[in-house]
């Protein structure tokens, strides 16, 4: 049998990421005006000028064979939050949730701990939380993210935030959330209550019955070790959902 003879494979340059209205095309650094890549915009205007992942690209320095640094850079904001890569000090884990190399994750944790470092010794009072209405001003920010995430808000007995923590990325179910992971942070830092909160990529803020038999498990768990679960927030968009609290 005789064919006619067939195209060679072609690859497709998938270098984009996605937002919630549109594809957007992330130009890569070599393609850019010299003037417009990160080091060198750095250099000419200073850093101010620099957008959040033209930093995070200056930072990581370059990519990888399968992601280029400004796609790998937007990608990183965008899944695992700003706010959540601030409070980070696992690589592991980083690295690990985002596929990114372990190297790089170092990096990351290794330049936010210098800045939180110099910050501290400067910082005002710290923020206080005592209402679900205050929880959520603290989370709302995770109603940005693709992904389903759970953190901990760590408070003293003045109800002082000492600790946040990414507990979890994924779907929010009994089998895979277990206390400990939710508890430890509290212990290593004397933390006297606990604040948790997940997002809703779905839109809804009412709870699953995962959702009910997870904070179930974790208010048994606080009555054991003398750690006050005070609530547990839902959030998608501008609304939330308080389990605990009843908002």
């Amino acid at each position: 049998m005789t064919t006619a003879a067939l195209e060679p494979y072609q690859l497709i340059d998938r270098d984009i990421f996605l937002d919630t209205t549109s594809d957007q095309y992330v130009m890569r650094v070599r393609d850019m005006d010299i003037t417009q890549k990160p080091r060198e915009k750095m250099q000419s205007f200073g850093p101010e000028t620099l957008s959040q992942s033209e930093l995070l690209a200056v930072l990581l320095g370059v990519g990888t064979k399968r992601e280029e640094v400004m796609a790998m850079s937007d990608r990183i904001l965008k899944e695992y939050g700003e706010r959540a890569l601030l409070h980070e000090k696992n690589p592991n884990r980083l690295s690990e949730t985002l596929q990114i190399p372990f190297g790089k994750a170092c990096q990351i944790i290794a330049a936010l701990e210098l800045g939180r470092r110099f910050y501290e010794k400067r910082s005002g009072k710290p923020r206080v939380v005592r209402t679900p209405e205050q929880a959520f001003e603290y989370f709302k920010n995770m109603a940005d993210l693709q992904k389903e995430q759970l953190r901990g808000l760590y408070l003293n007995s003045r109800f002082q935030v000492i600790r946040e923590e990414v507990i979890s990325t994924g779907s929010l179910t009994a089998s895979i959330i277990h206390p400990r992971e939710v508890f430890q942070p509290a212990i290593e830092h004397g933390a006297a209550a606990i604040i948790i909160a997940h997002n809703h990529p779905s839109g809804s803020v009412r709870p699953t019955s995962s959702d009910n038999l997870v904070t179930q498990q974790l208010i048994n768990a606080s009555e054991i070790l003398g750690i006050d679960l005070l609530d547990h927030i839902i959030i998608s968009g501008n609304h939330y959902k308080s389990i605990i609290g009843g908002e």
